[in-house]
């Protein structure tokens, strides 16, 4: 991964705390660094193949003069995300947004903030088992690509299951989902579920019928677990109608903690359910 940096970008603009910050203005300075595949442009000597510097300078200075902000943390986030959008070769951004002026009454140099933004591979699987299954399948995955940070990269074929844990209802309509993010996993998990009560799931019986379900199967190589969240999925290793979707699209990925690819895991299940029956 190649590295472009920009450093100390002047910049007249107006956010503050105080009213007479977003009146006046003030200057600021903008620090960036702007990670991507440099491997073409160093070989071929190819701006095409690179990030216009000059450019992304030009694009720093519009987006922090579109708008005033209280925060230059909110500020700072602007510049990240836009930046992510607008450029798509980058896979990584830094931003450091220096306040020289900032309103303290004693002497001092600067105050700044730093945010960062990256893309990073995630799986979704997806399931429907009530009314028009396809239709709200293909209507959670159009939420998905119009979510910012948030694009739909594959779509696995739809595969008939039956039920898992509660058996006493209809058949489920399953796939999974390749995206790749720069939401971090809670904030995540928090779009999912609004597009979950957007299509009007209800979570009444634990495993039971629903319009929709998406669940974060893998994000990157994370292992996390919180009081809402563990990844890897911690059942996906025994749901066929999970690894049999992944697989198709990701037999490759790699499971952190079982130290396998989904490949592998999906021939294991499979041997598994062929000694159940021997």
């Amino acid at each position: 991964m190649g590295h472009i940096g920009i450093r100390d970008l002047e910049v007249y603009a107006y956010h503050g705390v105080y009213p007479e910050e977003r009146e006046k203005g003030q200057t600021f300075y903008v620090s960036a660094d702007l990670y991507l595949d440099t491997w073409k442009a160093e070989h071929e000597d190819n701006l095409d193949a690179s990030v216009h510097y000059g450019l992304v300078c030009e694009s720093i200075k519009d987006y922090m003069t579109r708008e005033k902000y209280l925060l230059i943390e909110r500020a700072a986030d602007e510049i990240c995300e836009n930046l992510m959008e607008d450029y798509p070769k980058l896979n990584k951004v830094c931003v450091k947004l220096y306040k020289p002026e900032a309103p303290i009454p004693m002497p001092f140099g600067t105050v700044f903030v730093e945010t960062s933004r990256s893309w990073t591979e995630a799986y979704i699987a997806v399931g429907s088992n009530m009314g028009d299954k396809e239709n709200y399948i293909r209507q959670a995955i159009g939420m998905m690509e119009e979510t910012r940070g948030i694009q739909v990269e594959k779509v696995s074929e739809l595969i008939c299951t039956e039920p898992y844990g509660y058996t006493d209802q209809d058949i489920f309509l399953n796939g999974c989902v390749k995206i790749k993010t720069w939401l971090p996993p809670e904030v995540l998990l928090k779009r999912l579920q609004e597009i979950e009560l957007a299509l009007h799931r209800e979570r009444k019986i634990h495993w039971g019928p629903r319009t929709i379900d998406l669940d974060i199967i893998l994000y990157g190589e994370e292992i996390i677990h919180t009081k809402d969240l563990s990844v890897p999925h911690p059942d996906m290793t025994n749901r066929m109608f999970v690894l049999g979707p992944l697989d198709e699209i990701a037999g490759w990925a790699w499971h952190p903690v079982e130290q396998k690819t989904i490949h592998q895991l999906k021939e294991s299940l499979n041997e598994r359910e062929a000694k159940k029956h021997d």
